[in-house]
């Protein structure tokens, strides 16, 4: 019998059964050593390559100011990060001559001529100027995402040291960093606010006046350091890529002392026989996110304001305001699988893991800690998290640290609605309701067409134009995906003001496909073309090998759902744009579906092709599996099946964001023992740090994902396809383990979040759920499956219902 609680009892209940239900030791949510990182390196601008202990230090962040702390005794290193710090600036790539040649190559594209509709397009369908600089665009104007510097601390010191023990709490945020050294205890804490836009590090002794160290701030290029009024400030210009100065910085490290003597030594301060040192450490840049104007002229006086607000607080002020902030996050949701303890040093687990290949507490920290990741590096008005999130120690980070939209910055929020960190969601949001006037812009001289279009990369400055190359810079379905992201966010929250704020872009992409799609002569559908198949390759019956075709599936899908997505936003908002719904209902009916080929397999292009890289590590003809919801086992059984087998043939390796998606892939066709094998390669141990691209993957000593090198969107996917397995919500109903691995026997899970606003927690034992419960934040009907039964509740705000199995009909 389906029981409702009334939130008060339900609140008392939880209450009185923390200690029992969801107990956990004292490690349970943190990654823990007992070695440090050795930050006896110097500044380089070739980064980890010369630096891979920075792959070792532990990460802090409020979305706006992010650190790696290395945990040195001797000489601690803090790298440092701010979100905004790009070089570069707004410039002109939509490239007018393009639209005039898009014919002739649709010609020659359907009359079988690939090869020379190829070298028309890679001559023509192009970006203007210098693109990304190919990747490596820190001195051009699109720019790069770089390190802020490191705040370094050097103790003088050479003396043995025991009882070493270094932390990162996932529910308070907090790195601490711990050990014995001449008969002195030390004790380190750092963590970035939040509430107070501040890093702080915290540093005390068990006896007085044992802490002395020299306090330094530098960066690889362009910055000035001085010490003075008790401070150091440093500041700088970055590169606008146009032989002129670019974005400007700032930066204040204020210690504050118990005891001992503080004094400027050069350009660093000293030290001397303090008890306990605060330092306080804010930045800014001159940066806003303001199409078309990108700059905050204000934004010395508002650092000047936060750095006085932050000081005037003391350590146990800061330190709460910033747990309170932090773990209100953090602890809505929490997965323990086996009734782990996770006892071991997180290095030592992870190569135990390999043996074992079911070290059940590995699991839950590494679900825990890619939210912690999520809301570190994505907080309310900051940017979203880029592919590094908001760590990077380079001038040059690979492929300049920004927003590739053809898998990666999607990936990274595939877990913010489910999770329960849905605020995190909304700079996505940001982000793309500032590229729709650039947009717009590319759409009408790139193409020649009315409405709104991104292509595979963005940046801070509103890039919207095609990369240097078709092959992979022309992928037209860049806007139609970051649409799903926008669509998502109100499937889960059934918000009808954001949902209005946003049809707007919605319809300016819908419109933009409307002029892009042509009538196939063969089949009579409309087909998006020239578009490749992100970085995919095929030899065409011409014997070339080219990655431009006419309806690749990768697009049709995309625009099918977003044709879909703004007629149904149409309908909630009452919005009655007769003529313009009709057409986009008529070009929906009439788009080329996908097709399974004679092998079996779904066809990733419209005709089938030789593949010259059968295991290509994208999958981007699978999008309507997932992260789509058009190709399901229930309403399309033989497209799935189709899925499957593409799936099969692509194999089980690939690079770090490969992993994730082939995880809720394999999910979603409800195979959970084999999207458990991929996410054990995934966690695998690496030191590997030269790029691969399709014989990667794995994690770092710190369980950074290893693409490699180092990118974010891996540890945000697989938690993403974890909580695949354990539940499902993208057709009309909710699915409860619908991919649970036999190997996960016993587990909980709390503050899952299904579509329509219902989150839900479970509890199962020999693989069989015991109880969930569901509570409705916004009410209505809310259909719950398992097992292939049904339980049907009529939900109230606010209501919370419990479940058993014998509820399910």
């Amino acid at each position: 019998m389906i029981k409702k609680i009334y939130p008060f009892l339900f609140f008392i209940l939880i209450t009185c059964s923390t200690s029992t239900v969801w107990s956990q030791s004292k490690q349970q949510d943190k990654i823990w050593y007992t070695s440090p990182a050795n930050a006896n390196t110097k500044d380089n601008p070739n980064g980890w390559k010369s630096d891979p202990e920075w792959l070792k230090a532990l990460p802090v962040g409020n979305g706006f100011l992010g650190a790696m702390v290395f945990g040195d005794v001797n000489k601690e290193r803090i790298q440092l990060n701010e979100k905004s710090l790009w070089s570069g600036s707004p410039d002109d790539n939509d490239n007018p001559d393009a639209a005039k040649y898009i014919p002739e190559i649709r010609k020659l594209l359907f009359a079988g001529k690939y090869k020379e509709a190829a070298d028309l397009t890679n001559k023509t369908q192009i970006c203007k100027g210098k693109g990304s600089g190919q990747g490596n665009g820190a001195t051009v104007p699109f720019g790069c995402y770089q390190t802020l510097g490191d705040l370094r601390l050097d103790f003088g010191k050479k003396s043995n040291f025991k009882n070493y023990y270094r932390e990162l709490d996932l529910i308070t945020g907090i790195t601490l960093t711990s050990y014995e050294q001449d008969g002195v205890k030390y004790k380190r804490e750092v963590f970035s606010s939040f509430p107070d836009r501040a890093l702080v590090i915290r540093l005390t002794a068990d006896k007085p006046n044992s802490l002395s160290f020299s306090l330094s701030l530098s960066r690889p290029e362009r910055f000035k350091t001085t010490a003075k009024n008790g401070r150091l400030v440093m500041n700088g210009i970055l590169n606008n890529g146009k032989n002129g100065d670019g974005m400007r910085y700032k930066t204040y490290a204020i210690p504050q002392l118990t005891g001992g003597t503080l004094k400027a030594n050069g350009n660093a301060l000293q030290i001397t026989k303090a008890t306990s040192v605060t330092i306080i450490l804010t930045a800014a840049t001159n940066y806003r996110l303001h199409y078309p104007d990108y700059t905050n002229a204000n934004f010395e006086s508002e650092l000047n304001m936060v750095t006085t607000n932050a000081t005037a607080k003391n350590y146990e002020l800061l330190r709460n305001r910033h747990v309170t902030d932090f773990s209100s996050f953090m602890k809505r949701s929490t997965l323990n699988l086996n009734n782990s303890d996770n006892t071991l040093p997180t290095n030592e687990l992870m190569t135990k893991n390999v043996q074992s290949q079911n070290e059940s507490a590995l699991y839950g920290l590494y679900y825990q800690y890619g939210r912690y990741l999520l809301l570190s590096s994505s907080r309310k008005g900051s940017l979203p998290a880029n592919l590094q999130g908001i760590w990077a120690n380079q001038i040059q980070t690979p492929w300049n640290g920004d927003y590739h939209t053809n898998i990666n910055v999607q990936m990274n929020y595939w877990p913010a609605e489910v999770t329960n960190l849905s605020e995190c969601q909304e700079q996505l949001v940001d982000l793309v309701s500032s590229l729709l006037e650039p947009g717009k812009r590319t759409a009408k001289i790139q193409y020649q067409m009315k409405g709104w279009v991104l292509h595979t990369i963005t940046n801070v400055w509103g890039y919207t134009a095609p990369g240097e190359h078709p092959s992979w810079g022309m992928h037209v379905g860049g806007g139609g995906w970051m649409c799903q992201h926008l669509w998502e966010h109100y499937a889960f929250t059934r918000d009808k003001n954001y949902l209005a704020k946003v049809f707007p872009i919605l319809k300016e992409a819908s419109q933009f496909y409307l002029d892009w799609l042509v009538k196939d002569p063969k089949t009579g559908k409309l087909v998006s073309g020239p578009s490749p198949s992100p970085e995919n390759s095929f030899l065409a019956p011409d014997g070339a090998k080219v990655q431009i075709s006419m309806g690749p599936t990768h697009d049709q899908e995309l625009i099918n759902e977003l044709f879909s997505n703004t007629l149904a936003a149409a309908s909630i908002l009452n919005i009655n744009e007769t003529d313009f719904l009709k057409k986009v209902n008529e070009a929906r009916q009439h788009l080329a579906a996908p097709k399974i080929g004679s092998d079996g397999r779904l066809m990733e292009w419209a005709d089938e092709f030789k593949e010259p890289e059968i295991q290509h590590r994208h999958l981007a003809h699978l999008y309507a599996l997932y992260p789509g919801n058009q190709i399901t086992k229930d309403k399309t059984p033989e497209l799935a099946e189709a899925a499957k087998k593409s799936l099969e043939m692509r194999g089980d390796g690939g690079v770090g964001w490969t992993y994730a998606w082939k995880i809720a892939l394999w999910a979603r066709l409800n195979d959970g023992d084999r999207a458990f094998k991929i996410l054990n390669a995934q966690l695998r141990p690496t030191s590997d740090i030269d790029t691969r691209y399709d014989e990667g993957g794995g994690s770092y000593y710190n369980l950074f994902d290893a693409c490699p090198p180092f990118q974010i969107d891996g540890n945000f996917g697989v938690i993403a396809g974890i909580t695949e397995m354990l539940m499902q919500s993208h057709e009309d109903f909710i699915e409860l383990l619908p991919a649970l691995p036999s190997q996960w026997k016993d587990g909980k899970i709390k503050g899952l979040v299904a579509r329509g606003g219902f989150v839900v927690d479970m509890q199962w034992q020999n693989n069989s759920l015991s109880t969930s419960t569901i509570v409705a934040k916004r009410g209505g009907e809310c259909l719950i499956h398992y097992k292939n039964k049904t339980a049907k509740l009529q939900t109230k705000a606010g209501g919370v219902y419990k479940l058993v199995p014998s509820d399910f009909k």
